[in-house]
């Protein structure tokens, strides 16, 4: 054993010392590198150190509330709160703030890290008031800011709650967004924020912030020169905003959000039954993330100056041309006022003519002799350009506003428009000058002056749907604690009455269903099997055509001026449980685009296991033949 350890020993001897020479040289490095940084603290960095030290070390830290979670009707999330680590600076810990913001972008850069401070310090900070300088950073900035704390006086990382929407821009246009409170915020009203605070900025988010926000809570610490923790001196802890169930069905909004495709348009359905908002799409949308970091100003250029209004609800906001959808509205007027009857007929050849003026049905070579039921099922223009005229602009102005259009429906909701019904009075107020027969013909069929929302649209074939109660919109259910125990419910308010007789009801039933049920149905892409649905298709012109045959087939019509269309649904028939009214901007006919948007959402909600209404006979009334008035 001892000749062994002797022969290994001799071999290594010189290798083992020369390794050993170079360790000790490493650690002889080391050490005086330790050595000559506790020299560079102690002696060159003595007074700043001690002025660091001999400074008031206190900080006030704000502790942000959770907002409130925001769920559908059945307990699906649509807006939840996610941590943020974020850069805070407090400017009593530093002199030079400058200095010290170009020591943060140096030891980013030497990391090859991105430098994305949202502000620069203010001249007239607070020194006891934090601020925050970049929101939601990565580990390797975190690792940074807690590895560099000597050198980066004042610096820390603080955890800040944000917004998180799961369903992203399907919900956007609904939900809006949070920001923090700006000076024009304090300005407009919001006497009880403070700069900096979170608050809702548009939709849901908005309208329900005095709930949604919470109280924010706040500490007072003593902190070393590292500005670590040493003593809290004080807490108020922040109390959680209330919860909001909402009447939206997250399934539904998704199928009408992917009925739209990317198109540029609207989609709402409710609950005939009460009022319940079920979905509310609008689209382009936007991304509700980009609001929580502070959205650059090209983002919010690029957003605002788009001209397909991301920013706008155009359920709420967006106002169209009926189109033929407004029919129903017409053949009630017709009926209750006994302009027509079930079997009053005209005769369509496909165009109509008053004074020098020609105007036309959407199909060549007319319908021929058609009554009223048809003249619905298949949408035929030249017959309710005769019952327009026999109505005149007033008489179908006073069911229109039965009907609750021109008037606001009263959703708490932002930016919601009333709408246009044209009347002889509001022409002369609006326009000062005096009616013209040939605009009833055009409002007869929903064009012209005549403008409504997605929204009123959908309400006053919900009223028309349940037997006659025009309900008022509601999107909330009921707010609660964070303890899921109530505090506030939000109950169904009437808001008017459709006085029409049960004759009216049952006869213009029939027809809608003949819409969608009937072969030569305009509404046939609306068809759910098992399900009976209810329906009016509707095109809206954007945009005057020549009356010349030959010039409107030559004229060249831009996207941006192509017809809208329109479909607006209610099933089961019997007892209806959704309403749904859709708008696709400049995209054409409405049996042929807006009805199969519908059908997807029927489909979805029908889906699971819902009931089935047996196919339904509708029966029509005994006809009887009179003579056209």
């Amino acid at each position: 054993m001892e000749n062994r350890f002797t022969v290994l020993n001799a071999a290594e001897t010189p290798e083992f010392r020369q390794k050993f020479k170079i360790v000790f040289a490493v650690l002889l490095i080391i050490f005086s590198l330790l050595l000559i940084r506790l020299w560079y603290l102690q002696v060159i960095k003595a007074q700043e150190m001690k002025e660091r030290s001999e400074s008031n070390s206190v900080r006030f830290r704000k502790i942000e509330a959770l907002r409130g979670v925001i769920t559908d009707r059945n307990g699906v999330v649509l807006a939840d709160n996610l941590p943020s680590f974020d850069v805070v600076y407090m400017p009593s810990a530093a002199k030079d703030h400058e200095r010290m913001l170009e020591r943060l972008q140096i030891m980013y850069q030497r990391k090859n890290l991105q430098i994305d401070l949202n502000r620069q310090i203010p001249k007239d900070v607070r020194p006891y008031l934090p601020v925050r300088l970049e929101k939601n950073v990565g580990m390797e900035k975190i690792a940074v800011v807690e590895a560099n704390s000597v050198d980066l006086p004042g610096l820390f990382i603080d955890v800040f709650p944000v917004r998180l929407y799961p369903q992203g821009e399907i919900t956007a246009s609904l939900l809006g967004y949070t920001g923090e409170v700006c000076k024009d915020d304090l300005e407009s009203g919001r006497a009880d924020y403070a700069l900096g605070d979170i608050a809702g900025k548009y939709g849901v988010e908005q309208v329900l912030d005095s709930y949604l926000r919470g109280r924010n809570g706040a500490e007072l610490l003593e902190v070393n020169v590292h500005e670590k923790e040493i003593k809290n001196l004080g807490r108020i802890d922040p109390l959680p905003g209330y919860n909001v169930i909402m009447t939206i069905d997250a399934a539904l909004q998704k199928a009408a959000w992917q009925g739209l495709a990317g198109k540029a348009g609207a989609v709402v359905a409710l609950d005939p039954r009460d009022g319940a908002v079920l979905a509310m799409v609008s689209t382009p949308s936007f991304d509700p993330h980009l609001f929580n970091l502070g959205i650059a100003g090209d983002e919010w250029n690029k957003l605002i100056n788009n001209p397909l209004s991301p920013m706008t609800n155009r359920v709420v906001s967006g106002q169209y041309p009926p189109g033929s959808t407004y029919k129903l509205i017409v053949a009630a007027a017709g009926l209750e006022e006994g302009i027509i009857t079930p079997h009053t007929k005209f005769f369509c050849d496909g165009t109509f003519t008053l004074g020098k003026r020609t105007f036309r049905c959407w199909k060549k070579g007319g319908h021929g002799h058609v009554e009223l039921h048809r003249a619905l099922v298949e949408s035929c223009d030249v017959y309710f350009y005769n019952v327009g005229r026999l109505l005149g602009p007033d008489k179908i102005a006073k069911y229109a506003r039965l009907f609750g259009l021109g008037q606001l429906t009263g959703i708490d909701f932002p930016n919601e428009k009333n709408g246009i019904v044209p009347s002889e009075q509001w022409k002369m107020a609006r326009m000062k000058q005096p009616w013209l027969p040939g605009e009833t013909i055009s409002i007869a069929i929903g064009q012209g002056y005549n403008l409504l929302t997605p929204l009123q649209l959908a309400n006053a074939y919900a009223a028309f749907a349940n037997g006659g109660t025009l309900w008022q919109p509601y999107l909330i259910q009921r707010i609660e604690t964070i303890d899921h125990k109530p505090y506030k419910e939000f109950r169904p308010a009437k808001k008017g009455a459709l006085s029409l007789s049960k004759n009216t009801f049952e006869l213009l039933s029939s027809a809608l269903w003949g819409v969608v049920n009937e072969e030569t149905g305009t509404g046939r892409a609306a068809r759910v099997p098992q399900v009976d649905v209810c329906g009016k298709t509707g095109t809206s012109q954007v945009i005057g055509l020549p009356q010349d045959p030959r010039a409107r087939r030559d004229k060249r019509i831009l996207d941006i001026h192509k017809d809208h269309a329109l479909f607006v649904a209610y099933a089961p028939a019997k007892n209806p449980e959704i309403v749904i009214a859709v708008v696709v901007e400049n995209a054409g006919g409405g049996g042929a685009v807006a009805a199969p948007i519908a059908r997807q959402i029927l489909e979805e909600y029908f889906r699971n296991g819902k009931p089935k209404e047996e196919a339904a006979i509708m029966a029509q009334r005994p006809r009887q033949e009179i003579t056209n008035p």
